[in-house]
């Protein structure tokens, strides 16, 4: 895995990790300690948690997904933290019992800088979905 110098690379290296199901790679991304909430709103915290609720679905059901991911801002706190948001658009295979189809997230992540290297120390990932109806949308504007 390559180093995260700066919070703008952790959108391409999550989606790197994910788009090769490497397990490893996706850990390495976060702080030991840190916290994930999937889009189903599944929470665990620590990196062995974070990837025993990945290893699985990316061993099955999500084995022939990928992630295209489009950052949408960072909001630094101090010199060695910040907030960052970023889409995800998550296109599932026939592997998904449900068959191919495509997801959009909205990913909001804390990161924190240690020995000149960014990680996740949180991250919470949420579906885009009709309020009136409950259905998953896809972002009409993939360029916004």
């Amino acid at each position: 895995m390559n180093r995260i110098e700066k919070p703008e690379d952790v959108p391409p290296a999550f989606e790197a990790a994910w788009n090769t199901h490497d397990m490893k790679a996706l850990g390495a991304l976060f702080r030991d300690d840190a916290t994930f909430v999937n889009r189903f709103g599944h929470y665990v915290r620590g990196i062995e948690e974070i990837v025993k609720l990945h290893a699985p679905i990316h061993a099955t059901i999500y084995s022939d997904s990928t992630l295209e991911n489009e950052l949408i801002d960072v909001a630094p706190i101090s010199d060695d933290a910040a907030v960052m948001h970023f889409w995800s658009r998550l296109t599932v295979g026939v592997a998904h019992p449900a068959g191919p189809h495509v997801v959009d997230t909205l990913i909001l992540a804390v990161l924190t800088r240690q020995v000149g290297q960014w990680g996740i120390k949180a991250l919470e990932n949420v579906t885009l979905t009709n309020p009136r109806t409950g259905e998953a949308v896809l972002r009409a504007d993939r360029g916004s």
